[in-house]
């Protein structure tokens, strides 16, 4: 007979494992290939010494002269907070009791849940991985009658729980929650419990996540940061990383001019190239009326991809339609206090029955931060002109 009892011992025994290694190799091409690693976590927090520059104790002269002065590698020690990654599922007591004498029933409903739980996270973890741990989603254009036309688009979803800010205090009493997103037009439908009121230039985050997410792409490169980690980029010039404004189509040139720059001058070896789908249908368009063959590559997690020379040029939509990121991703790591795991009570429980509600939840939880070793090391084109028609722009 099924009980609450075999629901808790199914999550923690089947599907947490393989919950685990979706989220980790599946979410996203990106995240596949960055290391993740529990070393450098103290405490609350992430500690740890990246160096830079080389060893400068070297030298040569001749037999008689004096040896060469010692100069250790230079150090530098980054210091970020854990950041607190949630994911939740619901089940009503209702839909327990009925699956109860029918086994098959009962897969089949916990299966459900945590399929939306990996699809809902899987989102979330790639969009934070080009954010800048603000968790800001899009800027509002205009508001009206229960729709929002943004800025962009690309970071939102049907079913997503937003907040809404005017400048730094939070407007909205409880989330928006997207029903319908126009990819066309830039804009969202919403309902919420109560009323709110949405004008051009308020800024719209994940509920309750604004300033706690991972620190992304969009942190190490803010131009407008004073520093990253904790470490000030004025007295560390290498914390800036290459950026460039192209105002031009996409070349093997303009991607090899970056790639060279960093090879050059930050002895970083780039092998992952990231960029919107509108930036790499143009690189296609590019590579065919070359007459070029294009060369496909496997990556982790089975994604197939076009390269670059051999590294591979992935499409992702939380990047910018004019915008290309080249990264060594042998300079990132995810550091994690530990792996998924299922939020536990004093008494061990894992299903918990909402308060006043004929329901049970469980949460899915991630103490981790990202950390770039070398910013300097990572490129980011902007400005990226394309001729490609936008096929979504055909589309009613």
């Amino acid at each position: 007979m099924v009980t609450l009892q075999t629901a808790e011992s199914a999550l923690k025994n089947v599907y947490l494992g393989v919950v685990a290694n979706q989220l980790n190799t599946n979410a996203n091409p990106l995240l596949a290939r960055i290391k993740q690693s529990t070393k450098d976590v103290w405490g609350k927090e992430i500690r740890k010494l990246a160096p830079f520059g080389i060893n400068g104790g070297i030298g040569a002269g001749s037999e008689t002269d004096a040896l060469p002065n010692s100069s250790s590698n230079g150090y530098v020690q980054f210091i970020a907070d854990l950041k607190n990654l949630y994911g939740k599922i619901e089940i009503s007591d209702k839909a327990v009791r009925a699956s109860a004498n029918n086994i098959g029933a009962f897969v089949n409903l916990l299966s459900d849940e945590m399929e939306g739980l990996v699809r809902a996270s899987s989102f979330n973890l790639g969009r934070m991985l080009y954010g800048d741990g603000t968790g800001l989603l899009a800027t509002v254009a205009s508001a009206s009658d229960n729709k929002v036309v943004c800025d962009k688009v690309n970071n939102l979803i049907e079913g997503m729980l937003v907040d809404v800010y005017t400048a730094d205090s939070k407007t909205s009493t409880s989330p928006l929650k997207i029903t319908y997103v126009d990819r066309v037009n830039k804009s969202f439908n919403y309902v919420t419990d109560t009323a709110v009121t949405i004008t051009a230039g308020d800024k719209l985050y994940v509920q309750g996540s604004k300033d706690h997410e991972i620190s992304g792409l969009g942190k190490i490169f803010d131009s407008s940061a004073t520093s990253i980690y904790g470490v000030s980029k004025a007295s560390f010039p290498w914390l800036n990383p290459y950026t460039s404004t192209a105002s031009t189509e996409i070349s093997d040139i303009l991607i090899q001019q970056a790639v060279d720059f960093l090879d050059m001058n930050c002895d970083s070896k780039i092998n992952f190239i990231s960029c919107s789908s509108q930036v790499r249908r143009a690189y296609q368009e590019y590579l065919g009326a070359y007459r070029r063959n294009i060369e496909v590559a496997e990556l982790e997690g089975g994604y197939k991809t076009i390269t670059h020379n051999g590294i591979p040029v992935v499409a992702d939509r939380f990047v910018d339609d004019d915008t290309m990121y080249l990264l060594n991703t042998n300079d990132f790591a995810l550091h994690q206090l530990c792996d998924w795991q299922w939020l536990e009570g004093e008494d061990g429980r894992i299903l918990k029955q909402n308060q006043g509600y004929p329901t049970y939840s469980a949460t899915l939880v991630k103490y981790a931060e990202l950390i770039c070793d070398k910013p300097c090391g990572q490129a980011k084109i902007s400005g990226i002109k394309s001729t490609v028609t936008n096929p979504f722009a055909t589309k009613a």
